[in-house]
């Protein structure tokens, strides 16, 4: 195995073999306003995406949370005090240490760009000693030239692309693939248009209450016709005192003798309301991001409890996530394992997703099991006839 030809201490992983960082953009919501269709890989337009709205980057770790905690259990219970201490130790990025803090970064990645890609490094044992999720412009894909139905991981050093060595210790998984495409879809795929106008509004809503909202004053002073050779002194000396007015802390009269007419600028303009289009862009973002808006923050309902159809919805959304993480949750555990001599196989047992309310939960069961003992007892009463 070419795993066990590299000369390395146990407690020492390998060094990941895609660490690779990249600059960070002048304007870091450029490629909102200058959006045009991006290629596969498009981290810094979603990346820009949810440094701009708060809403998106909330949903992405809303449905980090929602989708849940899981457990693993090994068929062969003599692995399994093994397989928990590798669940809760393992090391991962930013100093996690567990396989579900591993997971979440993963997910994240995953949702962001719409595919994920991970490195598991392990000691010359085989057993792995540290999880590593890739930066998005660290790699490419392509498919296999031996194995096609696994993508071929390359280092994007921007010149030939070589494919990164020790490929069995890579972990992918993409988000909505099209037909016949390496790269996954992005759960923020069809936003940016959405956001490039929301982020106008924003910015046109500053620039009024900088213009209007912040009060400027229109000083006009019309001389008689016998004060016309000290028009300018006295011009002079009114801006004097009221900038003097204008800049002290306290309340402070202006006096001024003649005719001097003071007015708002701005005060006559009204600002445009905002709230009818401002809610047209959330509402096709909170479409796309499927979950239910007072879950981001937003009042629009006359109720705040969730509706059945909603958590339906929500949960049937979370199970594809996770379904989709199962394999990679799967095969790390596996690998991890097989350096011990096991082979058996692994059930993945993930939390109950509790969206409803407990009462009515509870509610629902008593009335279930009420419905049954009448039955029964319906059906005691026909026999006995």
């Amino acid at each position: 195995m070419a795993l066990r030809k590299t000369k390395q201490k146990a407690s020492s992983p390998q060094k990941p073999a895609l660490a690779v960082g990249g600059e960070s953009p002048a304007r870091p919501f450029g490629a909102l306003w200058a959006y045009t269709p991006p290629p596969a890989v498009q981290g810094d337009l979603f990346c820009a995406l949810r440094e701009a709205i708060p809403i998106v980057d909330t949903a992405i770790y809303k449905l980090i949370r929602l989708t849940g905690g899981f457990q693993v259990v090994c068929t062969d219970a003599r692995f399994q005090g093994v397989l928990d201490d590798f669940l809760a130790h393992v090391p991962s990025d930013s100093a996690g240490r567990s396989l579900q803090s591993f997971l979440d970064n993963f997910f994240e990645q995953l949702l962001t760009y719409g595919t994920a890609v991970a490195e598991m490094l392990p000691d010359e044992t085989g057993a792995i000693q540290y999880l590593y999720n890739a930066p998005h412009k660290s790699y490419l894909l392509r498919r296999g030239k031996t194995d096609f139905r696994v993508p071929e991981v390359l280092l994007n050093d921007g010149l030939s692309g070589k494919p990164v060595p020790y490929q069995e210790n890579f972990l992918t998984a993409t988000l909505h693939p099209r037909p016949g495409a390496v790269y996954g879809t992005s759960l923020l795929e069809g936003l940016p248009f959405v956001s490039s106008i929301l982020l106008k509004i924003y910015n046109a809503i500053g620039q009024n209450w900088e213009r209007v909202g912040n009060v400027r004053f229109a000083v006009t002073y019309k001389p008689s016709d016998d004060a016309h050779a000290y028009t300018r002194e006295r011009a002079m000396q009114i801006a004097s005192e009221w900038g003097d007015a204008m800049r002290s802390r306290e309340a402070k009269d202006f006096v001024a003798v003649g005719d001097v007419d003071i007015k708002v600028i701005g005060a006559d303009n009204q600002i445009l309301d905002s709230e009818v289009p401002v809610r047209q862009m959330l509402e096709q973002i909170v479409a796309k991001l499927s979950l239910p808006p007072f879950l981001l923050g937003l009042s629009w309902s006359t109720t705040e409890r969730m509706a059945s159809q909603q958590a339906d919805i929500l949960t049937t959304e979370l199970e594809q996530y996770r379904r989709i993480l199962t394999p990679v949750i799967d095969a790390v555990c596996r690998k991890h394992l097989r350096a011990f001599g096991c082979t058996a196989p692994l059930e993945i047992l993930w939390d109950d997703i509790t969206l409803k309310d407990t009462v009515d939960e509870a509610t629902a069961r008593h009335l279930d099991a009420q419905t049954k003992e009448i039955l029964q007892s319906l059906g005691e009463t026909g026999k006995e006839k």
